[in-house]
């Protein structure tokens, strides 16, 4: 039976080590700092504390996705072992990357018609994107074949949920995806505003929460509403943020209090340069399997 490569981008958000243990290839998002360029590498490059300590001191910060010709080279490695490739892509409702990597799959099977090359928009983003992936390789590991890891994943994306709060909204208004009157007023008012991804995969905010423990609290209620099974909920469970340790620790230990049938301990994970450009520091994001997202 031929093996398959089971592969992502690096704003999955897990770490190096991760993937090199679970044999999970990964082709790096760039992004700037002040104009000097580098890869989002999952923090080989440049330290946490040190990318988001520039954006606190006022760091311009740009983003760039992977192109088509970098998918080309990426997935053309595989195929010349003679591998089948099933990518999964980050959210196309916040990036257009899985445009580049269908206009990669398109140019490659001419050359390559008997390789299988799928490629999968994962709706989501950051360790949620990572729990996809993970759940996938789970199943890549079990046994199933290319074609029905593919379908799993079509069927199952919906069961995803993210949902998470910023303490800091300064990043969100600078993005744009919070108005600056709207940004002051919650800024006064110490509004954590609670955002999720929609079944588009764009992000959305939900809820507006006043102070930060009210937000912890409301993320682990929305987990409670939402998760398969509710409290017997005995899937795995992520968390990442941008440089807010102890808030995360904060929702991981509510978690595993109020979910006692979790796979393992609530995994803490680091939001990565790419989704950390646009959050800025603050952010803490949830990620479990649930009902299908409204």
């Amino acid at each position: 039976m031929n093996e398959f490569i089971l592969s992502c981008c690096s704003t999955a958000d897990m770490t190096k080590e991760y993937f090199e243990n679970r044999h999970i290839p990964y082709i790096c998002f760039h992004y700037e700092l002040d104009g000097v360029s580098y890869e989002d590498d999952l923090w080989q490059s440049m330290s946490i504390k040190d990318f988001y300590g520039a954006m606190i001191a006022g760091a311009d910060t740009k983003t760039s996705q992977v192109n088509a010709t970098e998918f080309i080279e990426y997935f053309e490695t595989f195929l010349q072992q003679g591998k089948d490739i099933l990518h999964i892509c980050l959210s196309s409702g916040i990036s257009g990357t899985y445009n580049s990597a269908n206009i990669a799959k398109d140019t490659l099977q001419e050359k390559y018609p008997d390789r299988k090359i799928y490629i999968v928009d994962s709706l989501c983003a950051s360790s949620g994107y990572g729990l996809l992936v993970d759940k996938l390789a789970d199943l890549r590991d079990e046994g199933m074949s290319i074609d029905e890891v593919y379908e799993w994943a079509k069927a199952h994306i919906m069961n995803l949920h993210h949902w998470f709060f910023s303490t800091d909204l300064t990043f969100f208004i600078k993005g744009g995806r919070v108005s600056k009157a709207s940004g002051l007023i919650g800024g006064l008012l110490s509004i954590c505003p609670v955002l999720t991804v929609d079944r588009e995969g764009k992000l959305g905010a939900r809820h507006k929460i006043r102070t930060k423990r009210k937000a912890i609290q409301t993320v682990v209620e929305l987990m409670q509403q939402y998760a398969l099974d509710g409290t017997n909920y005995s899937g795995k469970c992520y968390i990442s943020h941008s440089d807010c340790y102890e808030d995360a620790a904060a929702v991981a230990s509510l978690i595993e209090e109020h979910f006692p049938s979790l796979n393992g301990k609530v995994k803490i994970l680091d939001i990565g340069a790419t989704i950390g450009s646009h959050t800025g520091p603050g952010t803490v994001a949830l990620f479990f399997w649930g009902v299908e997202r409204e």
